[in-house]
């Protein structure tokens, strides 16, 4: 089976509270496993900190948090934390059978950043997979942690503007990203203890609306189109029974402390 043999839709611009966004991802990655249709899809968290699958709970500043109505939930992958703002970030996800994706990580992740690369390029953003490895500012927050070219996207300037992470499961796998559409250095930094510096942040993330005039919308449908594009996806959207189940899974797992809060 190849990509191209695959059933696809495109589902987006959808916003979940965070324990449903991973939820469906979660679900999506079930029906494609199950016979069902591979997905790509455009999100946007509204104001949630997604940890990193290992990261120690003691890294996030609680009461900041709190006191911000700022979600917290936890991902499947690894890396740091990212502060996903309803109107900064813009995330999506591909997802796809095991034994439709090539084997080896990295050219699994070069394959599913082509339409993530097309879609910076149509709204006029010269970027590119950062040049080398770089050191980490602050490694519980993900913008901030050591810069890698296999999955880190950097503006023309080298700012960091986009991550893509993986999980595999047997049967299935997820690659899921995030785009910088602007900046938010005071509010995502003060997700975390240890204090990190919004001007250190400033120094390694850039974001779209700095490098081009565009309109959140429009990037959202660059993402959209590239990403359909790329997959031959009809529009599509999630079955009763998907949300249904991705319900209970967020209720039972992802917004528990035994999955939020648990120690690395």
């Amino acid at each position: 089976m190849t990509l191209a043999e695959l059933d696809w839709r495109v589902i987006g611009e959808a916003t979940d509270d965070g324990p449903m966004t991973m939820a469906l991802e979660e679900i999506a990655a079930e029906t494609a496993a199950a016979g069902g249709p591979a997905t790509v899809r455009v999100y946007t968290w509204p104001d949630v900190l997604s940890l990193g699958y290992n990261q120690d709970p003691d890294t996030v500043d609680w009461d900041f948090c709190k006191r911000e109505g700022i979600g917290v939930t936890r991902r499947p992958t690894g890396g740091g934390a990212i502060y996903h703002d309803h109107y900064a970030d813009l995330s999506y996800s591909i997802v796809a059978p095991a034994d439709a994706v090539p084997g080896d990580l990295m050219e699994c992740y070069r394959l599913f950043c082509e339409p993530i690369l097309d879609a910076f390029e149509g709204i006029g953003v010269d970027a590119d997979y950062v040049d080398r490895k770089y050191e980490a500012v602050h490694q519980p927050a993900c913008y901030l942690r050591a810069l890698h070219p296999a999955h880190d996207i950097v503006g023309p300037d080298g700012r960091k503007i986009g991550g893509n992470a993986q999980y595999r499961r047997k049967d299935a796998v997820v690659q899921h990203g995030s785009l910088s559409v602007s900046l938010r250095p005071e509010r995502h930094c003060g997700c975390f203890t240890g204090e990190p510096d919004p001007e250190a942040f400033r120094e390694r993330v850039g974001a779209i609306d700095e490098y081009v005039d565009v309109e959140r919308d429009d990037v959202v449908e660059s993402l959209r189109t590239t990403l359909a594009a790329w997959a031959d996806a009809y529009e599509g959207t999630w079955a009763d029974d998907e949300r249904s189940r991705a319900r209970e899974r967020a209720y039972s797992k992802y917004v528990t402390d035994e999955w939020v809060r648990k120690s690395p």
